[in-house]
């Protein structure tokens, strides 16, 4: 028993020794094995490194906040190639604006529409009080027309009576019969010339009864030449009614005498314009090609904001070319018809309104001139310039796979200043979500991820 106790007691002792020797040379064998784990790293020179791809980066959620970046899927589409044609609203000829004269000679006695009042069918523009002989004498004469025929007619029937009793001989009816006819004949052509100065149905009928007229109102007309509804939109009138139109012009005032025939003002609607286009003299054949394929031209009004007005309901096409050249400029117009829209003011009057187009306003015209295809396929992708990054001869869009986006190489078969068009050959396919905008930032930050991984130390990929 003693000797079992002092062999544990000597063993105990032993490991207290040798632990206070371990203490004793910690720095020596502490620093051995960290040679040897240097040198092993030495050997091998990829021990401790996470090895990744160059042409990929993973963005947080705040990083694609910061870039604002915007993906969409991909999708086949047939691209036409435009080019930029400058444009300017006009009026349609012979049927923007129309005139109101005086039908007669007179003084303007009261003004009923203002330049920008709105005004309807039938109703009054301007009242002249009446000081034209002819238009007088013409009363005079139709109402004395009228008390003979009416006179003649009580005659012919008194003698009709006796002519049955065969008291009266027939020459004598013959003659009031033509009497009556020459005088029928007479208030007719009156009638006539009285409506010609401006006098309604209704007005020559007051004329008959001896009630003359001493002024006359000038009337907006009630039918419009080329006025048929086209605008669409909330506010647009129904279909072949004659829309209301404007007082744009006045050209008279109160007081003034006006001769017969003498311009008044002038009335307008802008319901209907068109865009007159300015082509050069070699585009000649791509116009004609797009005017006879029936191919929707893009219109850019720079005044336009997102969201102001309904978008238009039917396409713009280009109507006609024609057949004269500026000798100036060396182009020659074409024109689109526009169909416009417009809004009242105040909200709870038909008084005033405002038009989104109007004549004079500049407009850019993205003309289609041919379809753009490849060998691969007649179908191609068309992207936001902002979706291509290039480098040197190389061009590239950054696929999406979660948070991961991949550079990947393509094909620009075409570009201009807004989009660009990329080859279906396989190197991204439908279905695919790449980024629509930001690619330049994407591949700065995807070479600075390579330089910080592998720039300083030469292992491209590697982070030390």
């Amino acid at each position: 028993m003693k000797q079992i106790m002092l062999t544990l007691t000597i063993g105990v002792f032993a490991i207290i020794l040798g632990a206070a020797g371990a203490i004793a040379t910690r720095d020596t064998w502490l620093s051995r094995f960290q040679s040897e784990d240097a040198k092993k790293k030495d050997e091998d020179p990829h021990a401790g490194h996470t090895h990744g791809s160059k042409d990929r980066i993973k963005l947080s959620a705040q990083a694609r906040a910061n870039l604002r970046l915007v993906t969409d899927e991909l999708e086949l589409k047939t691209f036409r190639r435009t080019i930029q044609v400058p444009g300017v609203v006009v009026e349609r000829r012979g049927k923007g604006d129309q005139s109101f004269t005086a039908p007669i000679s007179g003084v303007v006695k009261k003004i009923h529409a203002l330049p920008g009042d709105v005004v309807h069918p039938g109703g009054p523009l301007v009242t002249l009080r009446i000081n034209s002989e002819p238009l007088q004498s013409s009363q005079t004469e139709l109402y004395k027309t009228a008390q003979e025929i009416k006179i003649t007619s009580d005659q012919k029937e008194r003698l009709d009576k006796l002519f049955k009793q065969g008291t009266v001989p027939e020459t004598r009816i013959l003659e009031l019969q033509y009497q009556l006819d020459r005088l029928g004949a007479t208030r007719k052509a009156y009638r006539a010339d009285l409506a010609v100065k401006g006098l309604l149905p209704a007005m020559v009928d007051q004329v008959e009864k001896g009630e003359f007229l001493k002024e006359i109102v000038v009337l907006v007309p009630s039918v419009i030449e080329g006025f048929k509804s086209e605008a669409v939109g909330k506010s647009a009138e129904s279909k072949n009614a004659t829309p209301l139109l404007e007082v744009e012009d006045l050209k008279v005032f109160l007081g003034e005498q006006v001769q017969f025939g003498q311009l008044l003002g002038y009335l307008s609607n802008h319901q209907n314009l068109y865009i007159e286009g300015r082509g050069f003299r070699e585009d000649t054949p791509l116009l004609e090609k797009t005017a006879d394929k029936g191919w929707a031209l893009r219109a850019t009004f720079h005044e336009d904001k997102a969201g102001a007005w309904p978008p238009l309901e039917k396409p713009l096409k280009i109507l006609y070319l024609a057949n004269n050249i500026d000798p100036a400029s060396q182009t020659f117009p074409f024109y689109v018809p526009l169909p416009n829209q417009h809004r009242e003011y105040p909200p709870d009057k038909t008084k005033y309104r405002i038009w989104r187009y109007r004549p004079g306003q500049r407009v850019q015209l993205d003309v289609p001139v041919e379809d753009i295809r490849t060998k691969e396929s007649e179908e191609v992708f068309v992207l936001p310039l902002a979706a291509v990054v290039r480098e040197g001869a190389d061009a590239y869009v950054f696929r999406q796979n979660g948070d991961v986006f991949e550079r990947k190489p393509v094909h620009v078969v075409y570009e201009d200043s807004t989009q660009v068009v990329l080859a279906n050959d396989g190197s991204i396919t439908p279905g695919n979500y790449v980024a629509f905008n930001a690619a330049d930032a994407l591949n700065r930050a995807l070479k600075a991820q390579s330089e910080e991984k592998g720039g300083k130390t030469g292992h491209e990929g590697h982070s030390h």
